[in-house]
């Protein structure tokens, strides 16, 4: 059994132990170790021992087992140090993982039922009473609210292995996952319950906590969320977009969201504007160039957009057929569409003169590399 430092002190950053199990592929235990091993949802410490590099941690029937390409041997002396940075971090995390949890609990019935604490921000999933599988707005910014205002109060967050009589008695938010050596975190007078992670002394240590979404996830509800640093960088990234996005509207911050959506609107109005005008121009070229009820022809000027409403208006004809081609990159894309009354399979054309796509009789969309798919389909139908 290694002895696992980190439970009396999560500050404790270097330590000497000794050697005490050696694998071939790597792997070495200590009969004392401050490094936190994957557990509980919290990623592993990494750091150095005697100077070489722990990439890796874990435990196994009590025994904690380091990664390390360095050379050991059992009973040899070992310095540690961990990576503060990493661990004071995922303190952080873990610690607004509690405050959310809690609060959530306290606040709409949320039961905890898993934790990941990713690089970039971690998730909670929970189990809502009556099977929501969300929270509103205004209920993320009370939960939200409530948590940051627990983080102000800089409370005392105590971790401790209480006595057997001891934890019978305690309010724990759920039942421990575990029979022997519980041990219980416990923030303020609004939090408590079992868990072997690391935590900072404090709420106010761990932080800003800032709620980034709420969605469904296999039936539950997911929060993902960060703190700490990770939560100041974020609002950084967003204040900056949302500066950079007020400057570009010639807006004030408040007022950015409103000038995007009447710029939408403009735009949306002139793309449509732009859209009847390319059709026009569409219809006018292939009705002056048609075979009887057969309009082709590749316009250079239009997209796939402008095709679809000429083939729309142009098969209106019972008879007509419409073969149309427009740029697309350094290709061609394909509509072929014909009326009612028209005998000819598009879908089938489109495939039998080699363009790529599909479709239905009435209606074929594609693409090709050059001309010859569309000529060899105009050829085709005018035969016919």
């Amino acid at each position: 059994m290694t002895e696992r430092l980190y439970y009396d002190n999560a500050y404790l950053t270097e330590f000497d132990a000794a050697v005490a199990a050696v694998r071939a592929d790597g792997w070495i235990a200590l009969d004392r170790s401050a490094f936190y091993p994957t557990s509980g949802g919290q990623p592993y410490d990494t750091g150095t021992l005697n100077g070489a590099a722990v990439t890796d941690v874990t435990v196994q029937d009590g025994v904690v087992w380091h990664k390390t390409a360095g050379e050991f041997s059992v009973g040899q002396p070992v310095h540690g140090k961990i990576d503060w940075d990493r661990r004071f971090e995922h303190m952080q995390q873990h610690a607004a993982d509690h405050m959310l949890a809690g609060a959530a609990w306290q606040l709409y019935g949320g039961v905890t039922i898993g934790l990941h604490l990713g690089r970039e921000d971690s998730t909670i999933d929970m189990d809502l009473p009556g099977g929501r599988t969300h929270l509103t707005a205004a209920e993320i910014d009370e939960l939200e609210t409530l948590v940051n205002r627990r983080v102000q109060q800089d409370d005392p967050i105590r971790c401790w292995f209480p006595a057997a009589e001891e934890l019978e008695k305690l309010p724990l938010r759920k039942s421990p996952t575990v029979s022997e050596h519980v041990r219980v975190v416990a923030m303020g007078d609004y939090e408590m319950v079992a868990c072997g992670g690391t935590h900072p002394r404090t709420t106010g240590q761990i932080g800003p906590i800032k709620i980034i979404s709420c969605v469904p996830a296999r039936g539950k509800m997911r929060l993902c969320f960060v703190a700490g640093m990770r939560a100041v960088r974020y609002m950084q990234r967003g204040l900056g977009c949302a500066v950079a996005l007020s400057q570009a509207l010639s807006s004030d911050f408040e007022g950015a969201a409103e000038a995007l959506q009447k710029e939408r609107e403009v735009n949306l109005a002139a793309r449509r504007e732009l859209n009847t005008r390319l059709t026009q121009a569409a219809l006018a070229a292939l009705r002056a160039s048609a075979r009887g009820n057969v309009y082709a022809g590749h316009l250079d000027f239009a997209d796939h957009e402008t095709l679809l409403h000429a083939a729309a208006e142009l098969t209106r004809e019972p008879e007509a057929v419409a073969l149309l081609s427009c740029p697309r990159k350094d290709a061609r894309m394909l509509v072929f569409a014909r009326g009612a009354a028209a005998k000819n399979d598009m879908a089938a054309l489109l495939r039998g003169c080699g363009g790529r796509g599909g479709g239905k009789p009435d209606m074929a969309q594609g693409s090709a590399g050059d001309d010859a798919v569309l000529q060899k389909a105009i050829e085709e139908v005018i035969k016919a």
